[in-house]
């Protein structure tokens, strides 16, 4: 107890910020000591996604020390290993409570350092930052958002000089200069960060310049634009951007949820503003129904993911699955862009559907590492190796990347795309859906689910690590009366494999034709995952809708026989 208050006393007296030194005297003062050891355990890791936690005080959580911190360590890398003239940082934020503060501590600590800083003066979506990166040729971009998680959290994204996440061993490297520097109270900061003379607000025109780079890598913009599509930006800072581009691709006929279309980070109409949530999306569904639109769309908060609704035969509106949206993109810019035989790639984890498809058009298809900053890796390793620019990048999480503009998941480039996609099939007299139908057809139906084993606590991860280690060494024959054929670690044989698909702590069962099953600890949660994707033929009757429920009630089937093994092999 004594060196647990002794650590916190000595966090708040190196604290800046008076309301998170009051904040975590108070822990201390209740005797709420499960409280103050998790708040002081230790410091927010930091990895290829920066940081991200709770808004609160401590060292485990994040605040402006914390902040400071982190930004001291970023800039002390960076210098290392970054020309003097050549030290420009793009800065940009979404809408949370904490974010312009956070975002005042990060330029003050930049420009302390010697940095050059261009900044987004409003909340901006992460791939427009992402974007300002590479049109400054920025050494690094940092975005101060917890993307689609709870309103209670914030985070802290880098960006490299490539325009892309960073990937080891750059994380590791500003993790190490993170632990290395001083108390936050410590850390220079410029005065008035945002009078300093290398402190530059960014142009408003960069959005269509943006625009306009995203022209060149879909296809004409042709088909029913008058279509009704109605939108939500799940309270982020997606807003105006989406019904923007919309609008500049002639799309005239968009309808916001109007209670979700400002930036407001308490997200007062959803307790988790993640469109894959249970819930996220009935606000526009029921705007959707009362207009009949033609599709929904809707942004995460930071507005790099895009989810699609889509009405259903019978009623009701249907989500459509990441892997859907994305197999139905790729098939539609490789139909219809003639210009290009770049490379279409997906995660590891994401359907191999997108791999028939590659082969029907005869491009290049590759699979990477779990976290879209692989699939921009892999596809710049490609561009060196001599392929042309990737096609279309995504993961099962609903993101996207359409072409390369954005060297991460954008929403926004998404968002235009697939109206351009609805907006075609509906000048041919068909719907998303009969479009999803088609791809069935040519390629076979496919489905892709999810199961999961939950374990808490350092226990939980032994359970984890316990059942990993028996589906190595011996894994199940069969499983819901499928034939395991084959067994792929990626832990092992990384040597043989690009980077961009090195060594994890993945698992595949192969079943054969008719598809595979995935496992592997979740990167972010106390989470063991189980990955399904099944392959059936198309019914001779064309109730491909009704095929589709039977398969994905089968996989569902095969996720659970895998998780029961799993689960036995935790407890043995």
């Amino acid at each position: 107890m004594t060196e647990l208050t002794n650590r916190a006393r000595s966090w708040i007296e190196a604290d800046p910020d008076p309301s998170t030194r009051a904040e975590l005297s108070a822990v201390i003062e209740s005797g709420a000591i499960d409280d103050l050891e998790d708040r002081m355990a230790g410091t927010l890791e930091f990895g290829t996604a920066g940081i991200r936690g709770a808004v609160e005080a401590g060292s485990n959580r994040m605040n402006r020390a914390v902040v400071i911190r982190t930004t001291a360590g970023v800039a002390a890398h960076l210098a290392s290993v970054t020309d003097p003239s050549a030290r420009v940082i793009v800065v940009g934020r979404d809408a949370r409570p904490s974010s312009p503060a956070f975002m005042e501590d990060t330029i003050a600590v930049l420009t302390a350092a010697g940095f050059t800083v261009r900044y987004f003066a409003e909340p901006t979506p992460t791939p427009i930052v992402a974007y300002a990166g590479l049109t400054y040729g920025a050494c690094a971009s940092i975005v101060i958002t917890a993307s689609h998680n709870p309103p209670a959290d914030n985070g802290y994204k880098v960006y490299s000089s490539t325009g892309g996440q960073i990937i080891p061993p750059m994380d590791t490297d500003i993790a190490a200069a993170i632990a290395s520097m001083p108390a936050a109270n410590r850390v220079p900061r410029t005065a008035a960060p945002f009078d300093h003379p290398d402190v530059t607000p960014i142009r408003r025109e960069l959005f269509d310049d943006y625009l306009r780079a995203v022209a060149l890598e879909l296809p004409p913009v042709t088909g029913d634009r008058s279509i009704s599509i109605v939108y939500s930006a799940m309270h982020g800072v997606g807003g105006r951007a989406v019904t923007d581009a919309l609008a500049r691709f002639g799309f005239g006929t968009v309808h916001p949820v109007a209670r979700q279309y400002e930036p407001d980070g308490t997200f007062p109409t959803v307790a988790f503003p993640n469109p894959e949530e249970p819930g996220a999306m009935d606000m526009a569904h029921e705007l959707a129904a009362a207009i009949d639109a033609d599709i929904v769309l809707a942004n995460d908060p930071d507005a790099d993911r895009l989810a699609v609704s889509v009405p259903f035969p019978g009623g009701g509106w249907r989500a459509l699955t990441g892997n859907q949206i994305g197999c139905l993109l790729a098939e539609f810019l490789l139909a219809t862009r003639t210009d290009t035989d770049g490379p279409v790639i997906n995660s590891v984890v994401s359907s191999p559907m997108l791999g028939d498809i590659a082969a029907a058009h005869g491009v290049p298809w590759t699979q990477t590492l779990t976290g879209f900053k692989w699939i921009c890796a892999a596809a710049l390793d490609m561009e060196a190796a001599g392929e042309n620019p990737m096609v279309l990048g995504y993961e099962e999480a609903l993101g996207y990347s359409v072409g390369t503009t954005v060297r991460d998941k954008d929403g926004i480039s998404a968002a235009v795309a697939f109206s351009i996609l609805a907006a075609v099939a509906a000048a041919d007299g068909v719907t998303v859906l009969d479009r999803l139908g088609d791809l069935y057809a040519r390629y076979g139906v496919w489905t892709s689910t999810q199961v999961s084993i939950r374990r808490e606590g350092s226990a939980g991860s032994e359970d984890i690590a316990r059942a990993m280690a028996a589906l190595r060494s011996d894994a199940p024959g069969e499983l819901s009366g499928f034939a395991v054929t084959d067994v792929r670690d990626f832990a092992a044989d990384a040597d043989s494999r690009p980077r961009y698909l090195g060594a994890t702590n993945l698992i595949e069962l192969s079943l054969g034709d008719e598809g595979r099953v995935l496992a592997r600890p979740s990167g972010t949660e106390p989470k063991l995952k189980v990955y399904v994707d099944l392959s059936g033929a198309f019914p001779a009757s064309g109730d491909w809708i009704g095929a589709e429920a039977a398969l994905h009630e089968t996989a569902g089937r095969v996720g659970t026989a895998l998780a029961a093994w799993l689960e036995a092999a935790m407890d043995a």
